[in-house]
C-alpha cells in the first residue's frame, strides 16, 4: 500500500481526447517528508510516518523542532502515519512526491468532512418529515418520539439518532480513480469528489477493495494548442 498527504483544493472538469467530460478534484500534493519509521520489534507494528508543510521553529514545540532535527528538515503541520511495508525502502528524511501515484489507480482519499453546525435529526440522519396537515401541531421536523422501548430503563440506548453537531467526521471515499498526475508542479487529478473542505488535509493511499487498476485517460493538453495558435 502507498499513500501521501496533501490537500484538497476544489473540483473542475477535464476532457478527454474522445469527447467525454470528467468532474475531477485538484489535489494539491507539496513533497512529504519521511519522519519515522515504525517497526514490529520498537512499536509492535509496521508503519512510516510522513510529514507535510513547514513550519517556523519558533511556531513548533521542542519536541516537534528536535523530531525533525533527526532526520534534518523543518517541523511539518502535518504529520500521520501510513501503515505499509511496501514504503519501509525509503529512507529517514527522503522526499515522496506525486508521482508515487500514477494515471489510472484506483485510490482511497480520508478527510474531515464539512462543518454544518448544529442540524436536527431530518438534515443529519435524514429522517422523515412529519406531516403538515392542519391540527398536526408543531412536528413537522421534529425527531419523533424517544420512548426507551418499554423496558422501564428510562435512559436513551446509544447511536439513537438525535439533533445535534453535523459533519467533522473522518470520512473515506473509496476506489476514485487518478485521472492525472504532475509532479513537477505538485498536484493530482482525482476522479468525483473527495471529503473536506477547500484547503483541507486529504489522506490519499492505495484503495483497500479495489477491483483493479483501469486504462489511463488520454487528456486534451490545451498548452499545445495555445502554442500552436
Amino acid at each position: 500500500m502507498k499513500g501521501l498527504l496533501g490537500r484538497k483544493v476544489g473540483m473542475t472538469q477535464v476532457f478527454t481526447e474522445d469527447g467525454i467530460l470528467i468532474p475531477v478534484t485538484v489535489v494539491e500534493v507539496q513533497p512529504n517528508v519521511v519522519l519515522q519509521k515504525k517497526t514490529m520489534e520498537n512499536d509492535g507494528y509496521v508503519a512510516i510516518q510522513l510529514g507535510m508543510e513547514d513550519v517556523k521553529e519558533r511556531r513548533a514545540t521542542k519536541a516537534a523542532v528536535g523530531h525533525a532535527k533527526k532526520v534534518n528538515t523543518a517541523p511539518k503541520r502535518y504529520i500521520r502515519e501510513f501503515r505499509s511495508e511496501d514504503m519501509m525502502s525509503y529512507e529517514l528524511g527522503a522526499e515522496i512526491k506525486a508521482d508515487i501515484f500514477a494515471a489510472g489507480e484506483m485510490v482511497d482519499v480520508i478527510g474531515t468532512s464539512k462543518g454544518h453546525g448544529f442540524t436536527g435529526a431530518i438534515k443529519r440522519h435524514n429522517q422523515t418529515i412529519g406531516p403538515k396537515t392542519h391540527g398536526a401541531g408543531p412536528v413537522h421536523r421534529h425527531m419523533g418520539s424517544a420512548a426507551t422501548t418499554g423496558l422501564g430503563t428510562n435512559k436513551i440506548d446509544p447511536g439513537f439518532t438525535m439533533p445535534g453537531h453535523y459533519g467533522v467526521d473522518r470520512t473515506t471515499n473509496k476506489n476514485l480513480e487518478v485521472v492525472k498526475v504532475d509532479a513537477e508542479n505538485n498536484y493530482m487529478l482525482i476522479k468525483g469528489n473527495v471529503p473536506g473542505p477547500k484547503r483541507g488535509l486529504v489522506m490519499i493511499q492505495s484503495a483497500k477493495c479495489s477491483k483493479g487498476d483501469v486504462e489511463p485517460k488520454v487528456l486534451v493538453d490545451y498548452s499545445k494548442k495555445n502554442e500552436e495558435e
